[in-house]
């Protein structure tokens, strides 16, 4: 009997939940400013693109391939969204802040010439700043180079915090996912400060023997995240049909599946004992 692929239009009435997920939850992560709209906008062309490009062959879940593709479209859509320079933000809050402890200290709402001198500024600087916060749009043009560099900005932009808060949910997956020796060694070195005497002694095995299997632990961890997040910097192996590589090949497939099944309950997993309905591999 032979099954009919679903159409385009069939694939992305069937996912559009993602988008809707995918969007509720970068909103956690980034300012209240950021438009829902946008990135819904942004996630549903990105979700009717994947369905075009969809190849069923690859053996690959549409929806996995659709929330990777979905993802992707909304860190471009923040990307465009920066507009404001690190500085130009910074100012802006500055500014707020200064006049708020001056109007505490002073017992009402501070001259220009006192913002400027507690900002260790001048006025002209102090009003384009409070121009920049009644717009709400900070214009890289509209700032003297000099101004815009008197203060540095630290905080990660939105951008960064996506990409952070993405890296950690597939490295808590990669690890989790780790055959039970390999994660015993992780968690116990990284995670619970156990030394390798300690961990020895649990395994069974000499010192020597754990830091080879921390080394081994790294190696899969490493080509575990590359493997989804950078493809490009996993190294091609000499045998590529040897049983290493299917293990290896395994647990990526193991991880990815990990990352899928938290993403889409909307949880990380905190706890060893989580790990039992995923799928692992052997040391």
């Amino acid at each position: 009997m032979t099954s009919t692929a679903p159409s385009v239009d069939e694939l992305v009435l069937a996912n559009l939940p993602l988008v809707g997920y995918a969007v509720s939850e970068l909103l956690h992560r980034v300012p209240p400013s950021v438009s829902r709209d946008e990135l819904a906008s942004a996630g549903s062309l990105a979700l009717v693109l994947a369905a075009r490009a969809y190849d069923p062959t690859t053996g690959v879940p549409f929806a996995r391939y659709a929330s990777l593709r979905i993802r992707g479209a909304l860190v471009d859509e923040l990307r465009s969204m920066d507009w404001a320079s690190r500085g130009a933000r910074h100012r802006v809050r500055e500014l707020a802040g200064t006049a708020e402890r001056l109007t505490a200290t002073l017992g009402r709402t501070p001259t220009r010439v006192e913002l400027a001198g507690a900002m260790g500024t001048d006025v002209a600087a102090v009003d384009r700043a409070a121009q920049e916060t009644a717009r709400r749009v900070l214009s890289l043009d509209a700032v003297d180079a000099s101004v815009g560099d008197l203060v540095r900005d630290d905080a990660p932009n939105p951008e960064e915090v996506l990409l952070t808060a993405e890296r950690l949910h597939w490295l808590r997956a990669a690890v989790h996912t780790l055959p039970d020796r390999l994660r015993v060694v992780v968690e116990g070195v990284f995670l619970q400060d156990r030394s390798v005497a300690e961990l020895a002694d649990e395994l069974g095995v000499t010192q020597s023997r754990v830091s080879q299997l921390r080394t081994e632990a790294l190696a899969l961890l490493r080509d575990g995240l590359n493997s989804h997040l950078e493809p490009d910097l996993v190294a091609p192996v000499e045998r590529p049909d040897g049983v290493a590589e299917r293990r290896r090949q395994t647990y990526f497939a193991a991880v990815a599946a990990r990352a899928a099944m938290n993403a889409t309950a909307g949880i990380v997993p905190t706890q060893r004992a989580q790990t039992d309905s995923a799928p692992s591999v052997s040391a």
